[in-house]
């Protein structure tokens, strides 16, 4: 059975929080994302991928999160905020099959579920002032 793209997303910003504390990658990995997580191998092989793509992505999305930080230190925003916000501007800017408006909202329950409601908020003016200054630009 096929992932559902909400899932998928939940998976990647796993993995990608996860590599926070161990370096693991491999079968070993793979199969503990198969057990813990309830995905299919299939799954967590797409799953790896889009995160290894998201991680290829840091340093270009780690200044776009500086530039629109105002009265936070980007050292000081939470593991969770921070990796969440990493996938959502990378669907935002760098996955033309993800809405614009869906990567956003995502992010946001995302952090809902796995951080807090103000964390949220944060993420999503982060996100929205970013997409914001992007059309701004080409138009």
């Amino acid at each position: 059975m096929a992932i559902s793209q909400r899932k998928l997303r939940e998976v990647v910003f796993q993995i990608l929080y996860s590599r926070d504390f161990s370096a693991s990658s491999g079968v070993d990995f793979l199969h503990f994302l198969v057990k813990h997580l309830k995905v299919s191998k299939k799954s967590a092989l797409i799953a790896t991928d889009k995160a290894d793509a998201v991680a290829g992505k840091f340093p270009e999305i780690d200044e776009k999160i500086e530039a629109l930080l105002q009265s936070h230190s980007f050292d000081r925003i939470s593991r969770v905020e921070k990796h969440i916000l990493r996938l959502g501007l990378y669907e935002l800017f760098h996955d033309e099959s993800v809405p614009a408006e869906v990567a956003i909202a995502e992010a946001i329950r995302i952090c809902r579920k796995f951080g807090s409601a103000e964390g949220a908020k944060f993420v999503n003016a982060i996100l929205d002032g970013s997409y914001k200054d992007h059309q701004a630009k080409i138009s």
